[in-house]
């Protein structure tokens, strides 16, 4: 099967989509990475908490103080540009693949679905020879230059944007979201101010509209932006799609990356118009003759897209594996292209007692978190496990030697009524973190009968 591929994965096809690609994916991390210094994020988010939650397995990840971290940034911001310029493209790439996916395995509080495909995109970057066509590097090396490149590099890039909207779509085939139009019930009548819409915004049936268009564009607009013929449609829809969902929610720059992005569905001659436009405010002359970049697909390389590529279709469907609802537990949740699917909000309230004495105390959260952290902690199960154990090391170091950490954590999520997420007996400070499901969280089927007995009475 896969010798019968390789004729048509390596055949040369035109560099100017991957070099288009290259100039737009560096050109907009810069914007964003510049918009984040100063908006004064990074002392934010990355200076000023007092704890944070990397990622099981990623303890090691830590902030580096306020120079460590600018300076982390800044480097970031100078790898992006050498992307978008093609200016040593490959120390480039892989430097800003390394220091932005490290910023972002410091704290999950911070987790964010573009954040996650950036750095999916950034590994995929440094794979491919983007920097040998209408980049500074060909200044630098003139016989560096190539016309063609494998079909295959560019085929993953828009593989991997396949994979995105599907997931999401498959995402949205879930009761709440088809049935219930949840949450787009309660979050679209805070937008009834906005002009020619807002009227609209608080009728039900356009929150019923929202969320099965919404499913039926992210399972099929891979396939639409692929067929020639549907193509300037589908992109129009993409266009009209994400401007409208960052008019109405504030999820930040992720509706812009994915417009500029699925333009590496587009033909080769409208990358080479793109090309020969920005040729003529820089005067660069082509070489005469093509050159066809041959890319030797080396077993390693093969077997690092092959894993890669396993891993983005299977690690989606890793809830499976646990118990429960989803949404509930939150277990397999991250890393799925889940954009957008609860309202999910919740109190926490924790408490130490003191083996030796029986004394308790209740935990104020503010000494340990920031109003963000507090937010997360009390809704997703894994990070009230780390805060927990981070009490347990404070008070271990205020002389209680083996403290017990328990929590009443009451959770509402997509209108249902407030009802506690885990069993407020368990020491969680005995419990420890895996992959393995955490059986302390309280089932969602009881969750949903008293739900439903409440609302006969």
């Amino acid at each position: 099967m896969l010798q019968k591929l390789k004729p048509y994965l390596t055949a040369p096809v035109s560099a100017a989509p991957l070099s288009v690609f290259r100039i737009i994916f560096g050109g907009m991390m810069l914007a964003s990475i510049l918009r984040f210094m100063l908006k004064g994020w990074v002392t934010e988010l990355y200076v000023l908490p007092k704890v944070y939650f990397p990622y099981y397995g990623f303890e090691w990840v830590q902030p580096l103080g306020e120079t460590g971290m600018y300076a982390l940034f800044v480097l970031m911001a100078l790898s992006a540009s050498g992307i978008m310029l093609g200016l040593f493209y490959r120390w480039s790439a892989t430097l800003f693949f390394l220091s932005f996916t490290y910023v972002e395995l410091i704290d999950k509080t911070n987790y964010l679905n573009h954040y996650y495909f950036v750095s999916v995109v950034a590994f995929l970057m440094v794979l491919v020879p983007a920097q040998r066509h209408f980049s500074l590097d060909v200044l630098r090396r003139p016989h560096t230059w190539v016309s063609h490149v494998p079909r295959w590099t560019i085929l993953i890039l828009q593989f991997q944007l396949g994979l995105v909207y599907f997931y999401a779509g498959v995402a949205k085939l879930n009761a709440d979201w088809l049935l219930e139009a949840m949450p787009l019930r309660y979050w679209l009548p805070a937008h009834t101010h906005l002009p020619l819409i807002g009227s609209l915004l608080d009728k039900v049936w356009v929150a019923y509209l929202f969320c099965w268009f919404g499913a039926f564009y992210d399972l099929t607009i891979p396939f639409f932006l692929s067929w020639r013929k549907s193509r300037l449609l589908a992109y129009a829809t993409v266009i009209v799609f994400h401007v409208l969902t960052a008019v109405l929610f504030q999820i930040g720059m992720f509706p812009y990356i994915m417009i500029v992005s699925t333009l590496i569905f587009f033909s080769a001659s409208f990358h080479e118009s793109i090309l020969s436009w920005l040729r003529s405010f820089v005067r660069l002359n082509l070489p005469a003759k093509p050159a066809f970049a041959k890319v030797t697909a080396q077993p390693m390389l093969l077997n690092l897209l092959a894993l890669h590529f396993v891993l983005q279709v299977l690690v989606p469907w890793r809830f499976m594996l646990y118990p429960d609802k989803l949404f509930w537990t939150e277990q397999g949740y991250r890393f799925s292209w889940r954009v957008m699917l609860m309202e999910k909000t919740g109190t926490a309230f924790f408490y130490v007692q003191d083996p030796g004495t029986g004394s308790e105390v209740e935990i104020n959260n503010r000494d340990y978190l920031t109003v963000t952290q507090e937010k997360q902690v009390a809704t997703q199960p894994d990070m009230l496990l780390q805060f927990a154990h981070i009490i347990r090391e404070d008070f271990k170091s205020k002389g209680i030697p083996d403290p017990r950490v328990r929590a009443e954590v009451y959770v509402s999520m997509n209108g249902r009524g407030s009802r506690l997420l885990i069993d407020p007996g368990v020491n969680l400070a005995n419990e420890k973190e895996s992959f393995l499901p955490k059986s302390w969280i309280l089932p969602f089927e009881e969750y949903a009968l008293q739900h439903e007995a409440v609302g006969q009475k």
